[in-house]
This record gives structure tokens, C-alpha cells and sequence, in this order.
């Protein structure tokens, strides 16, 4: 059995600050799909994005999937948007335990709302976009193995609790 942690949630909802956290706590290797996205093709998610398309970045993440899928001991922080094909989080599934770090919209908003490196909310009402975006994702983000809610939550609490859920 592999003992790999796999994070998915909208973009802000924590997935690389609590799988870094998580990945020193436990000693455990990290990686970023976004990064590694990123890093392969020499370019920001942004410039991908604009360049390329978001077509061409999805496909991207299914070989990101399908590179870790013998990977353990890892953590993996995914983008927000990896959940639109159902088919990424089966294959997610066999990379490790799917976990998804859930918060209200708005305060998802609060966090990401001066952070220009979000090319789906570069757009005229980004608070409606992000809105729509996670209405569009919300059935398969619950498709996960765990759920954490982290409103209000110190990212100690946070972890506590996938310790609980994961052990028990």
C-alpha cells in the first residue's frame, strides 16, 4: 500500500502550505503538480495558460497523474482545477489518499483576491467566477477519500485532524 497524501481543493484552499507543512512534519517528500507543470515547461501556470491554453495545461496534469503514479511517500498539492476530468481523480486515487481542503468561496476569495498568478480570475467579477468555478467542481472535490474543512482552522488543527482521519 502506498502512503501517499494527495490534496485537492479550489486554488487557495491551502493544498501546498499544508502539504509542505505535512511533508516536513512526517519527513515525507512534496511536490507541487502546478511546479512541476510549471518547471517541465519553462513557463509559469500563468503564461501556460495564456499561451498555450487551459486545454493544453489539463492534459499536462494527466501526465503529471500518471509520472507520480509509483511514487510513495509523498505529499501532493494539485491544482484547483485537476478534479474537472473524474478520471484524474481515480487515477489520484491510486497515487495515495485523496484529501480535500474545503472552505466557503468567500473566504477562498479573501486569501487568493491580490495574488495575480490566477489566470481563471483574471476576468471583470472574479468573486462570481471563483463562484461558478467551485459549483462546477464542488460533486467531484467530494468525491475525495477525506474532507477537511479549514475555516477558521490554524494549520496545526488542520493537521491534527488528518491525523485522525487517516489513523483513525
Amino acid at each position: 500500500m502506498k502512503n501517499n497524501i494527495v490534496f485537492i481543493g479550489l486554488m487557495g484552499a491551502g493544498k501546498t502550505t499544508v502539504g509542505r507543512y505535512l511533508a516536513n512534519l512526517w519527513a515525507m517528500n512534496f511536490a507541487d503538480f502546478d511546479k512541476e507543470i510549471a518547471k517541465q515547461e519553462k513557463m509559469s501556470v500563468s503564461e501556460i495558460f495564456a499561451q498555450k491554453g487551459e486545454k493544453y495545461f489539463r492534459q499536462m496534469e494527466k501526465v503529471t497523474i500518471q509520472r507520480f503514479m509509483d511514487c510513495n511517500n509523498f505529499i501532493i498539492s494539485t491544482g484547483g482545477g485537476i478534479v474537472k476530468d473524474k478520471e484524474n481523480i481515480d487515477n489520484l486515487k491510486k497515487i495515495g489518499k485523496v484529501i480535500y481542503l474545503k472552505a466557503p468561496v468567500k473566504v477562498i476569495y479573501e486569501r487568493i483576491k491580490n495574488n495575480d498568478e490566477r489566470p481563471l480570475l483574471k476576468c471583470a467579477n472574479p468573486l462570481l467566477e471563483l463562484e461558478n468555478i467551485f459549483k462546477q467542481r464542488k460533486a467531484n472535490y467530494e468525491l475525495a477519500d477525506i474532507i477537511i474543512e479549514t475555516e477558521n482552522k490554524s494549520i496545526e488543527e488542520i493537521i491534527k485532524e488528518i491525523n485522525e482521519k487517516i489513523n483513525g
